[in-house]
């Protein structure tokens, strides 16, 4: 556990420049968080793991990571709401991020697809990329998505 209440796990392959190499994964379920940080960090990615919608934009500051991965359901703070803020934010909003939510959720779906802009029209100016994925999913799946949002490259 690292300082700012998010754990690392570094892969067995360089990670890099952490701009390149590393995923911050915003997940609460603590089995989920493991393995999805052990495939990662097998893909070569460092990976930090953090738990909590409430300070989830100040940790992404932070670590400033190439993509985010983003759990729809967190304590403190949605990550819908994380994500409005992230694609808000002047100096984060081109962050990639990958959604995770249950197959259920799909009007949340839809509005982390939309990623509607301060106008309500359209995407935020200079927005990143938004990927959701809905969980159950595949081990290839969430690797071929994080390496998509990263601009295809592989962390290792």
């Amino acid at each position: 556990m690292t300082g700012d209440g998010t754990s690392t796990a570094t892969g067995t392959g360089s990670a890099g420049d952490p701009a390149r190499g590393e995923v911050l994964l915003i997940e609460d379920d603590a089995h989920i968080a493991e393995a999805l940080r052990y495939l990662l960090s097998r893909d070569g990615w460092q990976v930090r793991v953090h738990g909590d919608g409430s300070d989830a934009m100040a940790v992404i500051g932070l670590v400033r990571p190439a993509v985010v991965v983003l759990d729809v359901m967190l304590p403190g703070r949605s990550g819908l709401d994380v994500l409005a803020d992230l694609r808000g934010d002047p100096v984060l909003s081109a962050t990639p991020v990958l959604v995770l939510s249950a197959s259920g959720h799909s009007i949340a779906l839809a509005e982390a697809a939309s990623a509607r802009g301060p106008d309500g029209e359209g995407a935020w100016p200079g927005a990143g990329e938004t990927t959701v994925m809905t969980k159950p999913f595949s081990n290839a799946e969430v690797v071929a998505a994080v390496r998509a949002l990263s601009g295809g490259r592989r962390a290792a």
